[in-house]
């Protein structure tokens, strides 16, 4: 293995296979449902829990991986035969999962770990962990590394879209009577990456124009410039995902292999299911 370890928490969406891969270690957010706790995207995923979810009518809480699991996770590295360790959390305003990697980190104050607050969530986080990971195996140092995956988080952006309140509606975000109309009228939110937040930026009627929106937000997103890397995310929705991609293509120029990826368990609670996006990376 690198002597640099590259390791990211779930929140990423990194499949086990893409982590794998670039041999990136994953931190997994707790899904908790009662006295029942599974290890997101390791334990559960999107199926089994939206299943759940609508055969009792409660969401799970989450939680942020426990100092204890990042330490767990640093040990391994080191004994594997890291000599430094580049952890890249889910933005720092989204979750403690950065505050937990940090705590974790002062157990092994005589080794070198980075923690770097990615700013990000989903794929946008996946892809400036991978970014490091590829950076490492391209020769860089330690502080080049993190100086690309910095880079990359420059010129990430993401846009959503959802299909239904009713999922906010569970999670006392929205009350069930402004969820109910809203679906009456078949209105879309959407969403956007905004200040390392992610906050509801409009709502627009009809699944048409959602996926419209997105495409044109991502067009006055990137400026003309090249797209380096994209992605679509979605919950349980590759229809969405698949007339996403044609409508992108046909505005944009993006990668050939445009990844459809689950917006896993960690996040898609928050979402639910049928929500779709895109997340792109401009080139430098």
């Amino acid at each position: 293995m690198s002597k640099i370890q590259v390791i990211t928490d779930t929140d990423s969406n990194l499949s086990l296979e893409l982590g794998e891969k670039y041999g990136i270690l994953q931190v997994p957010i707790s899904i908790q449902f009662g006295e029942e706790s599974f290890a997101d995207n390791f334990e559960i995923q999107n199926p089994q829990l939206f299943e759940r979810i609508d055969k009792t009518g409660k969401l799970p809480t989450t939680a942020a991986p426990s100092p204890s699991s990042f330490a767990k996770a640093f040990q391994k590295a080191f004994d594997d035969g890291a000599e430094s360790i580049i952890c890249i959390t889910v933005g720092s305003k989204i979750s403690r999962t950065y505050e937990s990697a940090l705590v974790a980190a002062e157990d092994f104050a005589d080794r070198k770990i980075s923690v770097v607050d990615s700013g990000f969530l989903s794929m946008a986080q996946g892809f400036i962990a991978i970014s490091a990971a590829e950076a490492i195996a391209s020769g860089a140092s330690h502080e080049e590394a993190i100086e690309k995956a910095l880079s990359v988080a420059s010129r990430c952006h993401i846009y959503g879209s959802l299909s239904t309140l009713k999922y906010l509606a569970l999670g006392g975000r929205v009350s069930n009577l402004a969820a109910g109309m809203a679906n009456m009228l078949n209105i879309r939110p959407i969403l956007a990456m905004r200040n390392s937040k992610l906050d509801l930026l409009e709502k627009v009627r009809t699944r048409k124009a959602a996926m419209d929106r997105l495409v044109e937000l991502v067009s006055i997103a990137i400026d003309g410039k090249p797209v380096e890397r994209a992605c679509i995310i979605h919950v349980l929705n590759l229809e969405d995902a698949d007339l996403l991609e044609t409508k992108l293509r046909k505005k944009i120029q993006i990668p050939n292999e445009l990844a459809k990826i689950d917006f896993g368990p960690g996040v898609s609670v928050h979402t639910g299911a049928g929500t779709v996006g895109v997340i792109v990376v401009t080139k430098e």
